[in-house]
């Protein structure tokens, strides 16, 4: 029946609401004086990805360059200054996650259980570690240690130097979840990690012992469908604790160090959450983006003008909350508000990957392998 979580995502993302009614994407408006005129600095294709599969792939950004790969199995390094390639590796294995920048090591989850290691000054496999199943979400690194997620919910602790394995964690999978699953996040030692039972989990990051398991949202309703309540979006940690959102209406806020739940809101999302300051960014099912306090969860703001169109999960630009959608628009909401102030159309395909911003410029990979550098002026 796990086999059904795929379609199932599929029909989420097309915008069926609960009665299964197909909602058309909002008609974008247009923004009577924007605040200003995106602007992009580069669009390159170094790759190319499979349509028919659900991706974890994602840009990763970092001072010496910036990393992706392809379902085809290869691996890039570009300039982040201007797209040019720095160098390729085509690994031959299909690639499904990835990649994440650990130290000298560049991460790669594959559809045929493995947690790739590449070089990341030239690109040359450093080591290839076969694990339990497909690795749907990205493999993170954490000093001496690679953390990766197969998908038959077991968590593994690999050596960063030769990928030997260190320690394992697993929970049960439910019949039914969706394709897809959350980043583990490593933060002060600790590994945290949303699960498709609804939970998270913090685990020591020197030997996989538990720490705490908490509950974001508990299964509830007759069928498997309704009883999803996957936490597939990725966690926000910082120093004010653990913000998970789960599949199935809840965000709650988590203290670092018991799992105790400081508060909850009623929020049902599989893309994702960002943190800026005093706002904690959010787009639901629908593709409404809400602003909320971090300390209290109260309701700053919600944004319903982009409803049904896919949204992307969300980023911070200078100053602005930025989401793009499923005909590569990106939009950005001014943070007091929510009220649209720019809006420019940057690449021609859905984008599912969180857009990243490092130095003021915005990186967004769109889910035909496109990518594109994005400026606008500080706010």
């Amino acid at each position: 029946m796990q086999a059904l979580a795929a379609l199932f995502l599929g029909a989420i993302v097309t915008g069926c609401g609960s009665s299964g009614t197909v909602r058309e994407p909002t008609e974008l408006l247009r923004i009577e004086a924007p605040q200003f005129e995106p602007r992009v600095r580069w669009e390159v294709a170094p790759g190319a990805v499979s349509r028919k599969r659900h991706s974890g792939l994602r840009l990763a950004v970092e001072a010496d360059a910036l990393f992706c790969a392809d379902t085809s199995g290869r691996a890039f390094a570009l300039s982040s200054g201007n797209g040019r390639q720095l160098w390729r590796t085509d690994t031959g294995a299909r690639v499904i996650s990835g990649p994440t920048v650990s130290d000298a090591l560049v991460l790669l989850g594959t559809l045929d259980a493995e947690v790739i290691a590449l070089r990341r000054a030239d690109g040359i496999l450093a080591w290839r570690v076969p694990v339990s199943s497909e690795v749907l979400a990205t493999p993170v690194g954490g000093g001496r240690l690679v953390v990766a997620r197969g998908g038959d919910g077991k968590l593994f602790g690999l050596t960063a130097d030769t990928g030997a394995r260190v320690w394992s964690f697993d929970r049960a999978v439910p019949p039914l979840t969706l394709r897809g699953m959350s980043v583990p996040q490593v933060y002060g030692g600790t590994v945290f990690v949303g699960l498709d039972n609804g939970r998270v989990a913090a685990l020591r990051l020197s030997n996989g012992e538990l720490l705490w398991e908490q509950v974001v949202a508990a299964p509830s309703g007759r069928t498997e469908l309704e009883r999803i309540v996957d936490v597939d979006a990725n966690l926000v940690v910082d120093g004010g604790g653990v913000y998970a959102v789960s599949f199935g209406g809840e965000l709650a806020a988590i203290d670092l160090s018991d799992g105790r739940v400081a508060w909850r809101r009623s929020i049902k999302s599989y893309s994702g959450i960002a943190l800026a300051g005093d706002v904690l960014a959010v787009t639901d099912e629908e593709g409404l983006v809400w602003a909320l306090d971090p300390h209290s969860g109260a309701a700053l703001w919600k944004q319903d003008v982009l409803k049904y169109r896919r949204l992307s999960p969300p980023a911070m630009q200078n100053g602005y909350i930025v989401v793009a959608d499923l005909e590569g628009y990106v939009h950005w909401l001014a943070p007091q508000d929510g009220r649209i102030v720019a809006r420019a159309h940057v690449l021609n395909e859905p984008v599912q990957a969180a857009p990243v911003v490092r130095d003021n410029v915005l990186y967004v990979l769109d889910s035909g392998g496109h990518i594109a550098a994005v400026e606008i002026p500080a706010l």
